[in-house]
C-alpha cells in the first residue's frame, strides 16, 4: 500500500490522537512528490487537513466515540438508596446483602480459575442430598458460611452442602435466615457450562430462638430472593418483596455489580420449553400431553415451540427470564416428589419469577411460593415461567383431570 493511501485510511485517527504541529512535515512530502501523481497526493492531503480542522474545531463526528457513564447504578449504590425508601430501615438488611455479594465475587473468581488452579474434578464426598460434591461446591459453601458469620446479621443459614441448619450463635440478635444452593449446576463446571448460586432471605420472627424449624417456611415469607449465573460475565438477579426483579452484571475492573439490567420483565408468552426430555420415560400422562402440543400443534398453521435446555438450573432460567417461554423440571414416576429443592431453588426462583410478570407452580399445579417444606431438604417439581405459558400447563393438567 502506497504512502499517500495509507495515510488516507489513518489519517483521521493519527489526526485525533497526536495533533495537527506533527504533520505539518507532510505538505514538504507531497509537494516534493513528482507532479505525475499529484492529483492523487493532493487528494490525500486534503483528507489529511479536514480531518486536522475538524480535530481542532473540537468537532469529532466522524470518528465513533464511546459514550461514558457516569451516573453509574452499582449494587451497593442501589441497596442504600432502597434502604433510603424505608423510614423503619435498620441498615441490618442492606449489610447482610453487602456480605452476600462478597460471597457472590469470590465464587465467580475461583470459577474463573477453576482449570487454573486444580478446582475441578470431586471433592471426593457427598452431600446431604446425595449429589456427589465438586471442589468448588466446598470452597462456595464454605464462602457462604464464612460471610454470614461475619456480617453479624445472619441467624441461620440453610445450604444445600450442609447436612442441618447452622446457627450462628454467636449473632443472637440477628433477624435473619439465609438459604442457598452455593454453586447450583456444578456437575458441568468441568464443561464450562455455566453454573450460579440461588439464594432467599427471610426475616425470623420477633423472639426467634435460633431453631432449624423456624426456617420452614412458605416462599410468600421471603423478605429476597435471587441468583446469580457464572458465565461470560457474572450476572446477579435481584428482586424484594412486592418489588421489582434488577439485574447486574460484573464489572471486573471496577470490582462491582453494575444496574444493567433495571424493572426485568417477562414477556406474557414465547413459544420456547427447557425441559429433561430425557426423563419424558417417567413423566405423567398430563405432563407428556402438554409438552407433546408444544411439539406437536393440532392446528395447521401454528409452529412448534423451540427446546432450549442447558441442564444448568440457573442458566435456563436465566434464558428464560431474559426472552420469556417456560422452565420445567416436573416430579415423576422416578423421583415421585421432584428432584429440586423448595426451600432454596424452587422457593428464590419463583419469587423471581412472579415478581417479573410470571408464574411458577409445582406439579400439582400449586402455587410454589404457597407450598411449606415439610424439612429443610424437602423436595419438589416446578414450572415457571411466562404467564401464559404457564397457565396453559394448568389447563393441561385440569383437563386431565375432568377426563379420568
Amino acid at each position: 500500500m502506497s504512502i499517500d493511501m495509507v495515510h488516507v485510511r489513518d489519517g483521521r485517527k493519527l489526526a485525533l490522537e497526536n495533533g495537527f504541529s506533527k504533520y505539518l512535515p507532510l505538505t514538504k512530502v507531497f509537494i516534493e512528490e513528482t507532479p505525475t501523481r499529484f492529483t492523487e497526493r493532493s487528494q490525500c492531503f486534503r483528507h489529511i487537513i479536514s480531518y486536522l480542522i475538524i480535530a481542532f474545531n473540537g468537532d469529532t463526528t466522524p470518528m465513533a466515540q464511546e459514550k461514558i457513564n457516569t451516573d453509574i447504578v452499582t449494587l451497593t449504590r442501589f441497596l442504600t438508596e432502597e434502604q433510603t425508601k424505608h423510614k423503619e430501615a435498620t441498615g441490618d438488611f442492606t449489610l447482610l446483602c453487602h456480605a452476600l455479594q462478597f460471597s457472590f465475587k469470590s465464587i465467580a473468581y475461583y470459577i474463573r480459575r477453576a482449570t487454573l488452579i486444580n478446582l475441578t474434578g470431586l471433592a471426593g464426598s457427598s452431600n446431604t442430598t446425595g449429589d456427589e460434591q465438586k471442589k468448588l461446591d466446598v470452597i462456595g459453601n464454605d464462602l457462604f458460611v464464612a460471610a454470614m458469620r461475619t456480617s453479624g446479621k445472619c441467624r441461620l443459614l440453610v445450604s444445600e452442602e450442609e447436612e442441618h441448619c447452622i446457627v450462628f450463635d454467636e449473632n443472637p440478635k440477628a433477624r435473619y435466615a439465609v438459604v442457598c444452593d452455593p454453586i447450583d449446576g456444578s456437575s458441568n463446571l468441568d464443561a464450562g457450562v455455566s453454573v450460579g448460586t440461588i439464594f432467599g432471605i427471610f426475616r425470623l420472627a420477633e423472639g426467634s430462638q435460633g431453631k432449624q424449624e423456624e426456617v420452614l417456611l412458605p416462599g410468600t415469607e421471603l423478605v429476597a430472593s435471587g441468583f446469580t449465573m457464572y458465565g461470560a460475565s457474572a450476572q446477579l438477579v435481584l428482586t424484594m418483596k412486592g418489588g421489582s426483579v434488577n439485574g447486574f452484571t460484573m464489572d471486573n475492573a471496577l470490582g462491582e455489580f453494575i444496574l444493567t439490567h433495571p424493572d426485568m420483565r417477562l414477556p406474557k408468552s414465547r413459544a420456547i420449553y427447557s425441559v429433561n426430555e430425557g426423563n419424558s420415560l417417567y413423566w405423567e400422562k398430563p405432563v407428556k400431553e402438554y409438552f407433546d402440543s408444544l411439539k406437536y400443534p393440532l392446528e395447521a398453521s401454528a409452529k412448534p415451540y423451540s427446546a432450549r435446555y442447558i441442564g444448568s438450573m440457573v442458566a435456563d432460567a436465566y434464558r428464560t427470564l431474559l426472552y420469556g417461554g417456560i422452565f420445567a423440571y416436573p416430579a415423576d414416576k422416578k423421583s415421585p416428589k421432584g428432584k429440586l429443592r423448595i426451600l432454596y431453588e424452587c422457593a428464590p426462583m419463583a419469587m423471581v419469577f412472579e415478581n417479573a410478570g410470571g408464574q411458577a407452580v409445582n406439579s400439582r399445579m400449586e402455587r410454589m411460593l404457597s407450598i411449606v417444606p415439610e424439612h429443610i431438604h424437602d423436595r419438589s417439581g416446578i414450572f415457571m415461567g411466562s404467564y401464559d405459558e404457564v397457565q396453559r400447563v394448568i389447563e393441561t393438567h385440569k383437563n386431565a383431570l375432568k377426563s379420568a
